[in-house]
C-alpha cells in the first residue's frame, strides 16, 4: 500500500479579551441589551438594511462581545444558525442575546423570525449556550421575545 501524504488546514481556537471580565458591562433585561446594542449600532443603516447581530455572554451575563452575524437589504438578511454558534462556542459564551432590525421600523416578529429563534434556542440547548432573548430593534424601540413571552 502506497504512503499517501494530505494537505488539511490547521485549526486553531483562541480567544483574546482585551477587558477584565469585571470590566464588562452585566446585561439582566432587554432595555441593557438594547442599550448595548445601540451604542455599537450603525444609526445610518438601521432603516436602510436589515442586520443581525448577536451579544455573547458569559455565565454572570456580561457581555463578552457583539458580533456582527449578517448585512442584508431591506426586507432582510441571513443569519446562519452555524456562523453563530461557532462564534459563541470559540468566545467560550454561555449565553446570547440575538438582534436584528426591520429597516421599515415595524417591530413585531415575522413568521421567520420566530422560526429562527426556535431553532437557535433548540440548538443552543444542545451545545448548553443559552439563547435569552431575540430584539427587534429601532431607532425608536424595540421588541423583546423573552417581555412578550414567546421564549
Amino acid at each position: 500500500m502506497e504512503n499517501l501524504s494530505f494537505k488539511v488546514a490547521e485549526i486553531e481556537i483562541s480567544y483574546h479579551p482585551a477587558f477584565k471580565l469585571a470590566e464588562l458591562p452585566q446585561v439582566t433585561s432587554a432595555q441593557e441589551a438594547y442599550g448595548v446594542l445601540m451604542e455599537r449600532w450603525d444609526k445610518g443603516r438601521l432603516e436602510l438594511l436589515e442586520e443581525f447581530k448577536v451579544i455573547l455572554l458569559n455565565r454572570r451575563a456580561r457581555v463578552l462581545g457583539v458580533v456582527n452575524i449578517s448585512q442584508g437589504g431591506l426586507s432582510g438578511t441571513l443569519a446562519d444558525p452555524k456562523v453563530i454558534f461557532a462564534v459563541a462556542l470559540k468566545a467560550c459564551a454561555s449565553g446570547m442575546i440575538l438582534a436584528h432590525n426591520h429597516p421599515s421600523g415595524e417591530l413585531s416578529p415575522s413568521d421567520a423570525d420566530i422560526s429562527l429563534t426556535r431553532k437557535l434556542k433548540s440548538g443552543g440547548e444542545i451545545l448548553e449556550i443559552s439563547v435569552n432573548d431575540h430584539l427587534i430593534v429601532s431607532r425608536y424601540g424595540f421588541y423583546s421575545f423573552l417581555d412578550e413571552g414567546m421564549m
